[in-house]
């Protein structure tokens, strides 16, 4: 324990200063948010970020515990942001149990972080089985042998689950009844943008209070475009 103390940096000095001309001021955003991170997307993959679709994915059981890792977005609009996963994962148990979470987008080589917290609803057995169609073959039956977050023997147990699913299905995969899509259906969407002396910019979307409507359905009320934009204190 000692040597790896020893050996650990000094991890208060461990900062990097950030730049003082990225600025981010209120009339800098778009209209909406979907807009606004279009952009900051594209200026990421521009910018050579590693994989800037990644997300870290925020749960929480019933009793409030929170888990958290990193999955890949998979689709966003203004309905929200999208991820498929085996329906049977901790994370899929946890938004139905407490269908709230949060998504984080870090950024690192411009300091940036986008934060959305919102709802967790299902998409269509549609949108599944079309985003399923498009994935590679190994990653499809990845998704068949893979009991997601249940326990293993070893790996060869996972190993041999995806060689009778390519026994099974030596042509078109279809996709598992146990996997699927879901959305967070933002309420705040956060952009952050690393300022000098840690004064950061913080500016905040929030959907205005009863506008919430999960399925879009213009008959069920609310305005989904309602929205304030705020600044927070770094």
């Amino acid at each position: 324990m000692g040597s790896v103390t020893k050996d650990m940096p000094d991890l208060p000095r461990v900062r990097q200063e950030y730049a003082a001309e990225a600025a981010l001021a209120e009339g800098d955003l778009a209209a909406d948010w979907p807009t606004q991170f279009a952009g900051w997307f594209a200026e990421a993959v521009d910018a050579g970020e590693l994989e800037p679709n990644a997300m870290v994915l925020a749960t929480a059981d019933a009793r409030g515990r929170p888990s958290a890792r990193t999955v890949l977005l998979k689709g966003y609009d203004e309905r929200g942001f999208v991820w498929f996963t085996n329906l049977r994962s901790r994370k899929a148990t946890e938004v139905r149990a407490n269908p709230y979470a949060s998504v984080v987008f870090g950024w690192l080589r411009q300091h940036r972080q986008v934060v959305a917290c919102g709802e967790v609803a299902p998409v269509s057995r549609e949108e599944t089985e079309a985003y399923f169609a498009q994935r590679p073959r190994g990653a499809q039956l990845g998704a068949w042998a893979s009991h997601q977050s249940q326990l293993l023997t070893d790996r060869a147990q996972l190993r041999e689950r995806y060689e009778q699913v390519a026994a099974r299905y030596p042509e078109r995969v279809p996709a598992p009844p146990f996997w699927g899509g879901l959305r967070l259906v933002p309420e705040t969407v956060e952009f952050w943008q690393g300022r000098s002396d840690r004064l950061h910019d913080r500016l905040r979307y929030r959907r205005l209070a009863g506008d919430h409507n999960l399925s879009g359905d213009p008959n069920l009320g609310g305005d989904p475009n309602r929205w304030v934009v705020e600044r927070l204190a770094p």
